[in-house]
C-alpha cells in the first residue's frame, strides 16, 4: 500500500502502518522481522521490507488511524478484541474494498506467498481507489 501511495504521489496524505493482531510475532516486546519467504516475495515485486519488525496493535490505534484493515475474519475478531468496539466503522477486511467477502489465505499455512501477494495487491488497489473517490 505504501508503494502504491508513493507512486500516486500521495505519500504526504497517508500514514500507513502494519500491526500484528496476536502475540505470535511479538515476543517479549520485540517484534519479529518479516518472514523470509514473505520478504522474498516482496523482493520479487521490487518491494523492500528491510528493517521492518512486527508490532502489536493497541487500543490507542483506534483513535490514531482512520481505518484498521484485517486480512481475514480472525484478524477482524482480534482487532475488535483489542480496540473494544468499532463505533466509527473503521474495522474492515481488505478484500471487501474489491467487493470480495472472503479473507486472504494465510501463507504461513498455505505456503502460497504468490497468491497472498496477488490478493493483497487487489485489495490495496481497491482500497486506494475507494480513498481517492473512484
Amino acid at each position: 500500500m505504501k508503494d502504491m501511495v508513493r507512486k500516486a504521489g500521495m505519500e504526504d496524505q497517508f500514514l500507513i502502518e502494519s500491526a500484528a493482531t496476536s502475540s505470535e510475532e511479538t515476543w517479549n516486546g520485540i517484534g519479529n522481522p518479516v518472514y523470509p519467504p514473505a520478504k522474498a516475495e516482496l523482493r520479487m515485486h521490487g518491494l523492500s521490507c528491510d528493517g521492518k519488525r512486527a508490532r502489536k496493535l493497541t487500543k490507542e490505534d483506534y483513535d490514531r488511524y482512520d481505518l484498521l484493515i484485517g486480512m481475514e475474519e480472525q484478524n477482524i475478531r482480534n482487532i475488535l478484541r483489542i480496540v473494544g468496539s468499532d463505533p466509527e466503522g473503521k474495522v474492515k477486511k481488505l478484500l471487501s474494498y474489491a467487493g470480495i467477502e472472503r479473507g486472504i489465505a494465510d501463507p504461513w499455512y498455505t505456503g502460497d506467498f504468490s497468491s497472498t501477494y496477488r490478493d493483497i495487491e487487489v485489495g490495496c488497489k481497491a482500497l486506494l481507489g475507494h480513498l481517492m473517490g473512484r
